[in-house]
């Protein structure tokens, strides 16, 4: 049996070699902006042959580079052993390192911590007039409330496993239930609202009586069956329950963590004259290049093969990342100019005219594959007259009107949202009127994408919409 021809050697090596070098140019290609910024800096700091590129002729230089390669190879060659302690001792590339530092530390050092829910309630605690067993008791109480604010175990199940009495333990629950946020240490819904009614001079109200006897009732909108239990009007019930909305259902989460997802989009787009035109934002990400500090020491002395391929792999890799970057940058370039040209109704006039796309038709009007297009829009946004967008979000299926146009299904949705926006409140359209009407502007739509549609909008259906 014939073993594998060296021809197929070869071709798992370079497969071998490959592999990582397109792992990273596809990883490059999706991150966004921060994270592209992210890899460029690690890169930075642990490829010693790369450095960040301040002039303005970058693509002048990067010609001349790519067209120097074989050559800079060579005179790598002549490159001394002793690289590394000669960079170590360059004044600019040390203060550079320096100076780096201490901004990246200075930017850690300006971040502010927020407080915490249980820190606010501890400093409450800490000013209130208690003793040493009702503060210990009232301590187990915070440190069992959660994000929300609500207390999720019972009284008796912290005095179980605690071993403080259940009367200190209650003691403790009504003094914390006494600070902000109003509703805090609540058990659950219904207590935190009575709580904050409470504090509100309210136990006697309409209001209380609602939130204490008929919450169910009131979740689903049910105004007259509880004016025939309660034996009040409608409207009274409809004026209570608007009160009701205004209460914090989650009092504690003022003090979540904020997500800090902060968006930097990859593209702007702005109006000049008549057109729209795309740019990219690629100021945050550092330009790099091949040191020139190399090409000062590539005179000096001989060097050993270790020091050689070690060199070699090192402006490989700078080159690679290099290269990689202007291509991501480009594609999503090319990708942001398309849409520009087929949506120049919705960054004119906005949502209600964005146009049914597909990643197939952009993937063939730029020339590369579709899973190309879609890893290039992955986490990227787009600065528009009309606001920020995901890129993403200028593909969407559509419809074909009664006129033969095309209309996508954010714009139907827009459509659906503007009709419950100026329906009657109380004679308020179902999903099948919403078709209907739809239908005489010539969009065909069923009644199920009506309701789905209505759904994902956060819209009630008509009989929990309606008031009276």
């Amino acid at each position: 049996m014939a073993g594998p021809s060296m021809q197929q050697f070869q071709h798992l090596g370079l497969q071998q070699v490959l592999a990582p070098q397109l792992q990273q140019s596809l990883h490059i290609l999706q991150a966004p902006t921060l994270e592209l910024r992210n890899i460029v800096q690690q890169e930075l700091q642990t490829n010693p042959v790369i450095e960040e590129d301040v002039t303005e002729d970058r693509d002048e230089e990067r010609s001349s580079d790519d067209a120097d390669f074989e050559q800079e190879f060579e005179r790598l060659a002549r490159l001394d052993e002793e690289w590394r302690d000669y960079m170590a001792q360059n004044v600019s590339y040390s203060t550079r390192g320096q100076e780096d530092e201490e901004r990246r530390q200075f930017f850690f050092d300006s971040i502010a911590t927020q407080e915490t829910l249980q820190q606010h309630l501890l400093e409450q605690l800490n000013t209130a007039d208690v003793d040493l067993p009702e503060r210990e008791a009232a301590e187990l109480i915070i440190g069992n409330i959660d994000d929300v604010g609500f207390l999720p175990v019972s009284v008796e199940e912290i005095a179980s496993t605690s071993g403080r009495s259940l009367q200190e333990l209650q003691t403790a629950l009504k003094l914390v239930q006494t600070f902000h946020p109003v509703g805090v240490g609540a058990r659950d819904l219904r207590d935190c609202l009575l709580i904050q009614l409470r504090r509100l001079g309210k136990e006697n109200s309409l209001e209380y009586a609602i939130v204490d006897q008929h919450l169910d009732d009131l979740g689903k909108r049910r105004f007259p069956e509880i004016a025939r239990k309660l034996g009040v009007s409608v409207n009274d019930v409809q004026a209570a329950a608007q009160f009701i909305s205004t209460l914090d259902p989650k009092p504690g989460q003022i003090f979540s963590p904020d997500p800090n997802n902060y968006v930097l989009p990859d593209v702007s787009v702005e109006q000049v004259g008549d057109e729209f035109v795309a740019a990219l934002t690629g100021d945050q990400i550092p330009h790099l290049r091949i040191s020139k500090t190399y090409k000062d020491l590539m005179t000096q002395g001989n060097n050993g093969s270790e020091v050689r391929d070690y060199i070699r792999d090192k402006i490989r890799s700078g080159k690679f990342l290099i290269k990689s970057i202007h291509q991501r940058q480009q594609t999503i370039l090319n990708i942001a100019n398309e849409i520009v040209r087929r949506q120049h109704d919705f960054f004119k006039y906005g949502t209600a005219y964005l146009k049914p796309m597909t990643m197939v038709q952009i993937a063939e009007a730029v020339g590369v594959h579709e899973t190309t297009v879609s890893r290039a829009i992955s986490g990227k946004y787009m600065a528009t007259p009309q606001g920020v967008f995901e890129m993403k979000y200028f593909f969407t299926p559509g419809y074909q009107t009664a006129e033969g146009e095309s209309l996508s299904n954010t714009s139907v949705k827009e459509a659906i949202n503007d009709l419950v926006r100026n329906e009657d409140s109380r004679n308020p359209l179902s999903d099948r009127e919403i078709v209907n009407i739809l239908s005489e502007r010539g969009i065909p739509i069923a009644r199920r994408t009506v309701a789905k549609y209505r759904s994902e909008l956060n819209i009630l259906p008509s009989n929990l919409r309606k008031q009276f």
